[in-house]
């Protein structure tokens, strides 16, 4: 897999900006992706050092719509801890 394939977008929440404060970022990541590639894509993406990855899958909910239940389909998160010092612009000031 490309490694620009596999951040999909980051994820910008209240949560996540809290914890840009420790160094933490995180990103939704294509299902197939593992630890090293998405550690590789975050480095090379943003020219940073990478010192943890913790991956989770997010289960797809119920949702109602005309009429039928659907479901969404889960998807992966990936939380980035970067070497101390080093920040990511794209989260800057959002």
């Amino acid at each position: 897999m490309h490694l620009y394939k596999v951040l999909q977008r980051p994820l910008i929440t209240e949560k996540n900006s809290a914890l840009q404060a420790q160094g933490k970022y995180a990103f939704e990541v294509v299902k197939e992706a593992n630890k090293e590639q998405i550690k590789q894509a975050v480095e090379k993406a943003f020219k940073v050092t990478v010192t943890g990855v913790n991956v989770m899958t997010v289960p797809g909910k119920r949702r109602r719509m005309r009429g039928r239940e659907v479901m969404n389909p889960s998807w992966k998160k990936a939380l980035v801890t970067l070497k101390p010092g080093d920040k990511i612009e794209l989260f800057e000031g959002v």
